[in-house]
This record gives structure tokens, C-alpha cells and sequence, in this order.
């Protein structure tokens, strides 16, 4: 039989009917597991539910009215893991729950988990976790974060939300979303495993645990052997994980309701208990496929298939519960039948609910905070009379947010004792202690895991990334999970935080295109995502002040760009005229998203710029009206997004000249937007030049600002502009 789906079903009722059943894989029974006859009962009946979810899937999709079927089929074990940990163990899943949620939801009287994952299926908007955006498995009530493809991805902030379990109950913190006897559950494939991601992501929770911080994370392994098309080797896991230092590895049969059930209470005993991480290696089969569109016969012969066929786990449950006498063939056949009739009802109502159908829909979400918070009362600035430069004001920006948010946690390679590469963390540690500000191993994938994990249990973090080149590493931290959980969850999850990056160009000393890496593009791309890019000490204060807010009271994710060829300057013009130093803004002072500064009234040339570029503009405006004559207004952007376009366009007016000075590579950059904006929404287009990084990497030594804007060439753009 070609069809897959209908084989599996058939041969379901036709070997229960018959007896013909596949021998245990292990021994372990009823008593061993100390389950009831009710308690595997309904542990069963779950899996014959995220059976028929699956089946009814492959025909919603084949009348197109579903569209996304990853299923669950052949992982329907982790159902036991759906009853043995707790609603407050945060729960970050694979795409092969099903089984998993619903039985956790068991654990909630009132529940509808059927209907509601089918909404989810049909991509319907009354779908309550993403409204029809994408099907994923995640529940607020059940405290189980939304995710999509999960490859590996997910486990970095697993490890981070375990970690925050102990942080939270040392620093008493309010806020924290979970109890502190807690732990963490992450449910990923064999093949993720392999993923640099989840290597890197179980390394950091072994650090971790190797200096006996609480680290109460349990790894649930579903080992179908096979990723896709490409068979995971003999022994595999086994051979890395059985025997790693420091992490207790547990081995279940995933086709063996009770095994599982034994080895899943062991684990999560352990990690409970010993707040140690844990390995649940669990070894089970794939049916029906990779996904909707994936035909197996392709790679794998027949017979191959359905001897995978025969080892299905509801096969193995049936063999169970019939040799303890729980339930007759007959019995076990009606509750299939009856559950795939349900189910089919379910279906049929779920493809009738609405669809969100405009882009005003379907962006709703994008920023949305079910649970807008409050910020507390805003500490009195360190106010002074002297001016100081933009790492000092960064730093000062930091003490008054630590102290104001009692969950402000500040991390990242060399950011504690040291103070951070260029000191601008300096003195926090001593103030804050060792809880509220830490070193991070040098992954920044388990940097940004770690912010979001701890933003999902109550903190407002503010992680540190040494050099915005080290950001590539670890990028889909911010576009794949951090970004898309608001969207992905209609507002009810997010996970705000400020990422503070050291970056941009023209760095003396201490260059090449690894720390002087001058493209935002990557952070531009992704939507919701606040990016701030202060060009002086002052700015940068107000803005953080800003940034915290958004972070913590509506859970936004914001970059927070810190020029670092500015970090140290004082002088604008000439020599010790302090031009560029700032005194601490006082209480209360704040520059609101999207909004620039404005320096100038000329009327004749108009000047874009942001960061270093607003530096040399300001330099550059002094030789043109000093030597020419030629009076400028310069807009400093400070906000690369949001960036506010109809404002812009107000103040730029109906100037007639506009230069664009945007140190980051012509290809790609904001400039790029900007000349769009100027052609697109002006009734009357102004002469438009740009002057832009080259497109090339930065090399180090005396040519490391060859390519990039300078004062001369500002200068001498805006003239060839101005008066060709």
C-alpha cells in the first residue's frame, strides 16, 4: 500500500484484532513503572489521540486545508513525559509533541487540546497560541513556549531558563515566572543533536554544572534514528553521552509506555533534586515519514518501512495493556475508532473557523505583550558637572537600570571582574555581585540563549556580545527565537532584552573586519526588532533609559549598538575642546523611539547620518560653513529601526539637497532605505547623494578607514552636491 497513513491505520485495527503484535524491547512492566491500570489507560488513549491527529492531518492537507504535517507518529512515548513533570516545568518541545501536549493538558481541567491544535493545523486565527500563523505546539497555560522547526535551536535558551531557576530564588525575585524547585524540559530529534547549536547549548549547561551552579535541565532526547533521509550511526548518542563528565544519562524504550514512565521519573527526580542536568536518551521509530511532502519509499526499501511499521508504539501499548487484562482487543479497537470520529468532527469544525487573510492581520502580533508590565520607580541619576565620554555615561546608563529593575542581569564574555574589553562593565560586578553580573563561556549562541531563557522566567537581561562581528555566529538566537516569540504567541510570551554590542568601524589599534565590522543589515532585517545606535555618551543614557522600558514593560527585543571608535573620544574639533564628552542627563530624561537629534538650520543641504557618521557630519558642517559658506542641518537617525519615516520627511522638509552619510557598506545598508523613502513618499524628489562604506571588509593597520566615510569626503560631497 502506497499510502503510508492508511497502511498504519489499517494494520493497527487488523494486528490488535488478531493478536499479531511486536514482542517487548524491554521488560519493564506495570509495577516496575508503579503505574495504575486508569494511569496507563489514559496514558494510551493520548496516544491513540495524537494518532488520529496525525491521520486526520494527512487528509485536511490533501483537501488543502492543512499545511504543515510534521507529525507525531511513532513518538507518541512522550506522552508519559506530558504526565510526569509539572505545569510550572517550563517546556520547550519538539516538532513530534503532540502526544506530549496533550497529555499535559490533562494536567488542566478544562482544556480543549484536541480542538485547539487542530486550529493550529488548519492555520486558523482562533488558533490561541500563534493564531494561525505557523503550526506550532505551545501553550501559555501550560507553560510551554511556541516553537516551529525546532532544530536544535531551542536548546541554548532551555539551558538559560534553567539556569535563571536557581538565580531567581537566591535574589528572591518577584517577577520569576517559575517555582524554584523547578526544572527545565527540552524535547529535541536525534539528528538535532548533531547541530553545533545543541552541542554548543549542552556544553555551556556541563560548564555550567562543572562549578556546581543549579542547572536543572533535562535533555530528552527522541532517537528515531533517522534525520530526514540520513540514518543516525549505530550507537551514536550513546557513545558521546553515556559516559559524559558531569551529565547523568538515562536510557529509555520509547515504545514502552512503562519503561519511559520509569526513566522519565528518574530523570526528573535527579534534576530536581540535584539541580544537575540530565540526559533522557529515549529510542523509538518514525512513522509515515519526515513530513507531508516526504516519500520514504524513495530512500528506504519496503520492507524496511514496515518492519518500522510493526514496532509502532501504540502496537506496543496494545500488547501491554491486553496482557495485564486492562481492556479487551475489541475495547481497544472501539476507543481507536471512537477517538478517530472525534477527531474527524473536530476537523471538520476547525477548517471552518476563520483564516487571518491582510497583512494588518497578520502583523498584529508582531509586537503584541498580553502582560504589559510596570517599571518601578526611577532611581536618581549619578548626575555630575563633568563631562564625560560615551563607555563611562554606557556604564553609569547600567548601574541606574540594575538598580531600578531588581531582575537587570548583565552578561557575557569578560564582562564581570574585568569589566569588559574596553571597562565599560567596570565596577558592576562589585556593586551587583556575582548573581546579577557573570561571565559567559565564548559561545554567543549561549549568550543570547541564555538572555532569552532568563527573559522567559521574569529578568531583564542585558547581555553583552564583545564585537558585532561575533554576532554571525549566534544570529538565529535573535531572528529565529527571540524575534518570532511574540509573533509566534500572539503577545502571551516574550522575551525582552537589550543586547549590548560593541561595533561599527573606524576603531584604532585593534582592527581588521573581525572588530571592525561595519554592517547593522542583519539586525535591520529582522521585524519587531528594536535596533539603537547612540552616537554620544548623553544619547546613549536617555536611550537605555528607553530601552529598558520597552524591554521590560512590553517584552521588546532591542540591539543596542555602541560605536566603539567613540567609546573613548572627548573632542570633536581640535585638541582637548571636550566637544564630544557629555554630563549625565539627569532623572527622567529620555529620547523616545524614533525619534533624532536635530543640529542645525540650514536650509539648503540637509545631512542623514547616525553613529561615527554623525561624528565626522558634525566635523565636516564646521569646515562648510567655516570656508564655504554653506549653513547645514544634520539629523542624527539614533534609532535604526523603528525609524520613524513620516517625521523624517517633515523635518528634511523641502530641502533641496539631501547627503546620506551611512558608515556601513553601500550593499545592503541604510542608505539604501533612505534613498528609497526620499524618492517613494516625497511629492517633490530632492538631489539625493550618498556617501557610504565600500563594499569590502576592513583590514587592519593604516588603511583600516580607507573605505569608510571621512570629514574631506563629506566635505567635499556635499559641495559636488550643493554647487556641481
Amino acid at each position: 500500500m502506497y499510502n503510508r497513513a492508511e497502511a498504519v491505520d489499517h494494520n493497527f485495527i487488523q494486528f490488535v484484532t488478531a493478536g499479531h503484535l511486536p514482542p517487548p524491547l524491554s521488560s519493564t512492566g506495570l509495577a516496575d513503572a508503579g503505574l495504575t491500570g486508569p494511569e496507563f489507560m489514559d496514558l494510551f488513549e493520548t496516544q491513540m489521540m495524537s494518532r488520529q491527529m496525525d491521520l486526520r492531518a494527512r487528509i485536511l492537507k490533501n483537501a488543502n486545508e492543512c499545511f504543515y504535517t510534521i507529525g507525531s507518529a511513532g513518538h507518541e512515548g512522550n506522552a508519559v513525559c506530558g504526565k510526569v513533570f509539572r505545569l510550572t516545568d517550563m517546556a520547550f518541545v519538539h516538532y513530534r509533541s503532540c502526544a506530549f501536549m496533550i497529555q499535559r493538558a490533562k494536567q488542566l481541567p478544562g482544556s480543549t487540546p484536541l480542538y485547539e491544535t487542530m486550529l493550529s493545523f488548519v492555520a486558523s486565527s482562533d488558533d490561541p497560541i500563534a493564531g494561525g500563523r505557523h503550526k506550532v505546539f505551545g501553550s501559555y497555560p501550560l507553560m510551554v513556549p511556541p516553537q516551529t522547526s525546532t532544530i536544535a535551536s531551542h536548546l541554548p535558551k532551555a539551558m538559560g531558563a534553567a539556569l535563571s531557576i536557581g538565580r531567581a530564588k537566591d535574589l528572591k525575585l518577584a517577577t520569576a515566572a517559575m517555582p524554584g524547585d523547578a526544572v527545565v524540559i527540552c524535547s529535541f530529534g536525534d539528528a538535532s543533536i548533531n547541530h553545533s547549536t545543541a552541542v554548543g547549548a549542552l556544553n555551556s549547561a556541563l560548564w555550567v554544572a562543572h562549578q556546581n551552579v543549579s542547572m536543572p535541565l533535562i535533555l530528552i532526547c527522541e532517537d528515531n534514528g533517522i534525520g530526514i533521509s540520513v540514518s543516525t550511526p549505530a550507537e551514536w548518542l550513546e557513545s558521546q553521552y553515556s559516559t559524559r563528565p558531569g551529565l547523568h544519562y538515562v536510557r529509555a524504550d520509547g515504545l514502552n509506555i512503562c519503561d519511559l514512565y520509569l526513566k522519565a521519573r528518574e530523570a526528573e527526580r535527579f534534576a530536581r533534586n540535584r539541580r544537575k542536568p540530565v540526559f533522557l536518551h529515549t529510542k523509538t521509530v518514525r512513522l509515515l515519514g519526515h513530513a507531508g511532502s516526504d516519500v520514504e519509499t524513495s530512500y528506504h526499501p519496503l520492507a524496511r518501512i514496515e518492519a518500522a511499521e510493526f514496532n509502532d508504539p501504540l502496537l506496543h501499548s496494545a500488547r501491554i495493556a491486553l496482557e495485564n487484562k486492562l481492556v479487551s482487543a475489541e475495547e481497544i479497537v472501539a476507543i481507536y475508532r471512537r477517538l478517530g470520529q472525534q477527531i474527524a468532527a473536530i476537523g471538520e469544525y476547525a477548517k471552518t473557523r476563520p483564516k487571518y487573510l491582510t497583512r494588518q492581520e497578520v502583523r498584529k502580533s508582531l509586537l503584541e505583550c498580553a502582560q504589559v508590565k510596570i517599571s518601578p520607580p526611577e532611581p536618581k541619576s549619578a548626575e555630575g558637572t563633568e563631562p564625560l565620554h560615551l563607555a563611562k555615561l554606557i556604564n553609569l546608563g547600567l548601574q541606574e537600570v540594575m538598580q531600578r529593575y531588581p531582575g537587570a542581569v548583565v552578561f557575557g564574555e569578560d564582562v564581570a571582574q574585568k569589566g569588559g574589553v574596553y571597562n565599560v562593565t567596570d565596577g558592576l560586578y562589585k556593586k551587583f555581585g556575582a548573581r546579577r553580573v557573570f561571565n559567559s563561556p565564548l559561545d554567543e549562541q549561549t549568550i543570547l540563549g541564555t538572555a532569552i531563557g532568563f527573559a522567559h522566567n521574569g529578568f531583564l537581561p542585558i547581555p553583552e556580545i564583545q564585537f558585532l562581528a561575533y554576532i554571525h555566529n549566534a544570529e538565529d538566537q535573535i531572528r529565529g527565537e527571540a524575534a518570532t516569540l511574540a509573533f509566534f504567541s500572539q503577545g502571551q510570551f516574550t522575551n525582552g532584552m537589550i543586547v549590548r554590542i560593541a561595533g561599527l568601524p573606524y576603531q584604532k589599534g585593534f582592527g581588521g573586519h573581525f572588530h571592525n565590522d561595519n554592517s547593522l543589515a542583519v539586525f535591520r532585517d529582522i521585524p519587531g526588532v528594536i535596533v539603537a545606535v547612540p552616537s554620544n555618551g548623553a544619547d546613549a543614557v536617555k536611550m537605555l533609559r528607553t530601552c529598558a522600558e520597552e524591554a521590560w514593560e512590553r517584552g521588546r527585543v532591542i540591539v543596542f549598538v555602541e560605536p566603539i571608535a567613540l567609546y573613548m573620544t572627548r573632542d570633536l574639533h581640535a585638541a582637548n575642546d571636550k566637544g564630544w564628552a557629555s554630563r549625565m542627563p539627569a532623572s527622567g530624561e529620555k529620547i523616545a523611539l524614533g525619534e533624532f537629534g536635530v543640529y542645525g538650520e540650514g536650509r539648503e543641504l540637509t545631512l542623514v547620518t547616525y553613529g561615527n557618521g554623525y561624528y565626522y557630519s558634525r566635523q565636516a558642517a564646521q569646515l562648510l560653513a567655516k570656508h564655504h559658506g554653506l549653513q547645514t542641518k544634520l539629523i542624527d537617525l539614533r534609532w535604526i529601526a523603528p525609524l520613524n519615516d513620516q517625521e523624517l520627511l517633515a523635518e528634511i522638509g523641502e530641502c533641496p539637497n539631501v547627503l546620506i552619510v551611512d558608515e556601513c557598506r553601500r550593499t545592503g545598508s541604510l542608505s539604501e532605505w533612505l534613498c528609497r523613502l526620499l524618492v517613494e513618499d516625497r511629492t517633490q524628489v530632492p538631489r539625493v547623494k550618498v556617501v557610504a562604506a565600500d563594499d569590502c571588509f576592513i583590514p587592519l593597520g593604516r588603511a583600516a578607514a580607507a573605505g569608510l566615510p571621512s570629514t574631506d569626503e563629506i566635505v567635499a560631497s556635499a559641495l559636488k552636491l550643493v554647487r556641481p
